[in-house]
């Protein structure tokens, strides 16, 4: 397990005002003057809709199940429609996103809601920690969740984690996961992208023999696996919709049965799901069951994009330059400045590939973005990236090997700098072991 760097970081966040929401017209009479709350103490967006799940429930029958979500941010109120059948219109105008602050009037069906910008309350004093387990990052963004982390952690609850690739959902599970009460337990991740929808049922649940073609013997599926410890259901917006209702029952009743078997199996798996996908938005389109979501939804962790994350990409390149074996001064201040600056579509995980490719290649990095290669002469000790440029291969396939020769080459270093230790190799490069043992596999198979 890595550490962060220490980091000096502000006890108390710059205050955000709060803002309230209350019903002003609506179809039955005692629903006026009903109204929530939203603080920047919650950790989650606040739904305004139909369904039990809303923390505005409206008895609307114009009103979506899930009509619109709302989050604080430092501009305001930020409200966003969840794709609801009638829309959401702000003073008159039809919105899809945007940002509140104060005195507008919200219509969504035939109710009409007020917002009020409440007085600024001084919020709590935060935690001085700058990571949670491999989760690191010192923005008031991070800090406010790490509280909620260690409460999760040691409890045996399901949890939703939600975010943009690259913000480390699968490294907070696995710290929920390594800081709980089922450390000592398998943690098993499957990850419903790398499998295709006829076999998600026999790699979830398991399968006996003769269950189908190919089935020579009866094979235990992730659930299984997991028994006594965590199973992570990686981006879980692409469980296959026919599968739901399994699973749904698999996390009710702690019990399975394999495709082809005739009997149920008990299993102790705490399950914790993850996705890219705005579930609430997949729950109101049909593509994900409402049953299902509740279910797994107990508990939701929200990782925001690196470019939320103010003051984050310094400390995290700090941090990842140390990790992947840079020099010690770490990257150089002026590029740190350029960094600061990037959008990071990619967050974290394209931090860290930026990070690797600037300690592997050094100058030549951005050199090869900057010029074009005909203009380019190759430098003293031409190494294989110049190899592979003058073969004069299709883009895909120079591309191809230039980062197989990288993995490689970082692979043999991060792992002699641990001493062989594949756990501690991983921790160090910032990945999960499963990924790290994934890359090996697939450079041996290069290398024979």
């Amino acid at each position: 397990m890595t550490t962060a760097p220490t980091e000096r970081v502000d006890r108390v966040p710059k205050p955000r005002a709060s803002f309230a929401l209350t019903v002003v017209e609506a179809p039955t009479a005692h629903a006026v003057g009903t109204r929530v709350v939203v603080e920047a103490s919650h950790p989650t967006s606040v739904l305004v809709g139909k369904s039990e799940a809303c923390a505005l429930r409206l008895d609307d029958p114009m009103v979506s199940r899930r009509h619109f979500a709302l989050d604080l941010d430092e501009d305001g109120l930020r409200i966003k429609d969840l794709a609801s059948t009638n829309g959401t219109i702000v003073d008159g105008v039809l919105v899809v996103e945007g940002v509140l602050r104060g005195g507008e009037i919200l219509r969504i069906g035939q109710t009409a809601l007020r917002v009020d910008r409440l007085d600024v309350s001084t919020s709590p004093a935060l935690t001085d920690a700058t990571s949670f387990g491999r989760v690191a990052g010192a923005s008031v963004e991070m800090r406010r969740l790490y509280p909620l982390c260690e409460r999760l952690a040691k409890s045996n609850v399901a949890v939703v984690i939600e975010g943009e690739t690259g913000t480390g959902k699968e490294a907070l599970a696995e710290a929920l996961h390594e800081m709980g009460p089922r450390a000592q337990g398998p943690y098993v991740v499957f990850d419903c992208t790398t499998v295709h929808g006829a076999l998600m049922e026999s790699e979830l649940f398991g399968h006996e023999k003769g269950a189908f073609t190919g089935a020579v013997a009866a094979r235990k599926g992730f659930f299984e696996l997991a028994h006594g410890g965590t199973l992570l259901i990686d981006e879980i917006g692409d469980l296959d919709l026919a599968l739901q209702p399994k699973l749904l029952r698999a996390v009710e009743r702690s019990e399975i049965r394999r495709v082809g078997g005739d009997r149920p199996i008990q299993v102790d798996v705490r399950v914790i799901a993850a996705t890219r996908r705005d579930l609430d938005q997949e729950v109101a389109e049909g593509r994900f069951r409402e049953d299902l979501f509740h279910r797994l939804a107990v508990a939701r962790i929200e990782l925001p994009p690196l470019r939320r994350r103010r003051g984050d990409v310094a400390l995290l390149a700090r941090h990842l330059w140390r990790a992947l074996g840079g020099v010690d001064d770490g990257p150089p201040e002026d590029l740190l400045r350029r960094w600061d600056r990037e959008p990071w579509p990619g967050n974290v995980r394209e931090l860290r590939n930026a990070i690797a490719r600037h300690i592997a290649l050094g100058d030549l990095a951005p050199s090869l973005a900057a010029v074009p290669s005909r203009e380019r002469a190759a430098p003293e000790g031409a190494d294989a990236i110049d190899d592979v440029i003058r073969e004069g291969l299709p883009f895909v396939r120079a591309r191809e090997k230039v980062v197989d020769e990288f993995q490689r080459r970082y692979l043999e270093h991060v792992l002699e700098r641990a001493g062989g230790d594949t756990a501690k190799a991983a921790a160090a490069s910032g990945i999960a072991r499963r990924y790290f043992n994934l890359l090996r596999a697939r450079a041996r198979q290069r290398d024979d």
